[in-house]
């Protein structure tokens, strides 16, 4: 080394650490034995992608009978609101830790007396609560003589056909956002608390319209 060089070249031997007095010698060399099947490491790993994918099923499950499920639009009950074909997010827990509120837009089970339907699950706002006395006038919804303020509908949207009607206990009274186009509470009457799926809460396709409710 000259006195204007800085790097030094190690001693290809002292590349290698020496343990007990062992050094490397031309004859090691480091591979698995012979013998040693490489196809154990690929089963192994297609052992560990399935259980991952049995779990990510089992997780996807519980979520969807327990937590929140996809509901899709087919008719145009809830329009503007929702669209036929829009397919929405539904809490199905929210309920267990609060009350449904005027305002909420709900999945609930078909009830008994509503129109043969081949659709198992209604989506509707609720518009009474239970005890509320719901009343029509000149197209527009009174709530206990007070005009229910409905800012999600239209402008000049009317509401037919609501005779005066007290809400029974543990019941609510559903209508859809298209009031001129909807099956609901005006028909087949308020339905039982107990029939609530959940709260639609957020509008997950198309993705243009992707939003809370």
């Amino acid at each position: 080394m000259t006195g204007s060089d800085s790097t030094v070249t190690p001693h290809p031997e002292t590349l290698f650490e020496v343990v007990d007095g062992w050094t490397p010698s031309d004859d090691d060399v480091f591979e698995a034995e012979p013998g040693q099947d490489s196809g154990s490491g690929i089963a192994r790993q297609a052992l560990e992608w399935g259980a991952v994918i049995v779990g990510a099923l089992i997780a996807a499950l519980l979520l969807k009978t327990f937590l929140f499920q996809a509901f899709f639009i087919p008719s145009a009950s809830m329009e503007p609101t929702l669209m036929v074909g829009d397919r929405v997010l539904v809490n199905k827990v929210s309920y267990d830790f609060g009350d449904v509120q005027r305002g909420d837009v709900i999945v609930f089970a078909r009830p008994e007396n509503a129109p043969e339907s081949i659709y198992d699950d209604f989506i509707k706002r609720v518009v009474g609560l239970p005890g509320d006395t719901l009343q029509g006038i000149d197209g527009r919804v009174y709530v206990n003589g007070v005009e229910l303020d409905e800012s999600y509908l239209p402008e000049g949207t009317r509401t037919d056909n609501l005779p005066q009607i007290v809400v029974p206990p543990d019941h609510l009274f559903v209508m859809g956002d298209n009031r001129g186009n909807s099956t609901d509470s005006r028909f087949f009457g308020p339905i039982s608390r107990d029939l609530v799926v959940g709260k639609a809460f957020l509008i997950v396709w198309p993705p243009s319209d992707v939003g809370g409710l």
